[in-house]
């Protein structure tokens, strides 16, 4: 599942999942590339072993990716970084 950040609804078809909520979002992650700290990812994808992130740099306008990988399915109640 897809999602931006700002997204306060959730998109999910699989009503057993819970509401994705800003505050369970990883924050503060440093840019890859000039090391500004960016408050919350642009974009998201769930899957079931593993959770994608996109964050944008607003100071250098420098756009990239990080995965959590987990060994166990999750139920994504909480997320990882």
């Amino acid at each position: 599942m897809a999602s931006k950040a700002t997204d306060t609804q959730s998109h999910s078809i699989v009503p057993e999942q819970p509401e994705i909520r800003v505050l369970d979002l990883p924050r503060n992650n440093p840019c890859a590339q000039c090391g500004e700290p960016i408050a919350l990812p642009s974009w998201f994808e769930r899957e079931e072993r593993r959770t994608s992130y996109l964050w944008h740099c607003r100071l250098c306008d420098y756009r990239f990716e990080t995965i959590a990988y987990y060994a166990e399915p999750v139920s994504h109640d909480a997320l990882a970084a």
